[in-house]
């Protein structure tokens, strides 16, 4: 409903399952976790056997021309001093980049993986081609920042469109601490930014429009 609840919960449900675990899970033997604990760690990736496997022509660094396609995306964030090449010390130091993760464009990918599964599969493909085409608004097959921008602030007032028409019931266009439902009486005093008693259209907005970032800011102690 909004975009930070929808991260609160989950982490509210791992809280509550690894607290059932540490009750319900016998303690470990310390012997055999001092062991565990004093082992070093294993580096996540062998940087010197990933320089030797990629750097076709031995200088000991790696061009943009050597690195395997699916780290491309990572090489100005490997190349720390800018000279167009990746070093061993370098590969060390952003070692996670090194790891192969999913993109969040990548579910795309998966929308046409399972497309072959039946009209419902293709149906899904089609409403993502359509979204990013209404969002290109100049119709250069490209998105730019302002698009994406543009494209967010629709998404989010539709979002709030459907939590005002779902909880306002006297449609005064605000929601009263009687009308709130769910998450939105949960936290109704966050939401309630004035104090007025009412959560309005301009509330729910930047509660939804609000970056992680803002969200820690204006929950850290003072």
């Amino acid at each position: 409903m909004l975009s930070r609840w929808t991260l609160v919960l989950p982490l509210l449900c791992v809280g509550g399952f690894a607290a059932a675990q540490e009750k319900a899970d016998p303690q470990p033997d310390p012997k055999i976790a001092k062991k565990v604990i004093e082992q070093p760690l294993r580096p996540l990736v062998d940087t010197a056997a990933f320089l030797r496997e990629y750097d076709r022509d031995k200088d000991g660094a790696l061009s943009k021309d050597e690195v395997p396609d699916w780290l491309m995306h990572n090489f100005v964030r490997l190349d720390a001093n800018k000279d167009g090449r990746i070093t061993k010390d370098e590969l060390d130091r952003g070692v996670a980049y090194l790891q192969q993760r999913r993109r969040a464009s990548d579910v795309v990918y998966v929308l046409i993986e399972m497309s072959d599964c039946d009209d419902g599969c293709s149906q899904e493909v089609q409403r993502a081609y359509a979204l990013l085409f209404a969002l290109d608004k100049n119709k250069d097959g490209k998105l730019d920042e302002d698009e994406i921008k543009a494209g967010r602030a629709l998404i989010i007032a539709e979002r709030v469109d459907g939590i005002m028409k779902r909880l306002d019931a006297d449609k005064d266009g605000k929601i009263s601490r009687d009308e709130a439902r769910g998450m939105v009486k949960e936290h109704f005093k966050e939401l309630d930014r004035n104090g007025d008693g009412f959560v309005d259209r301009a509330e729910l907005t930047a509660e939804a429009s609000a970056r992680p970032a803002d969200t820690k800011e204006k929950s850290a102690p003072k």
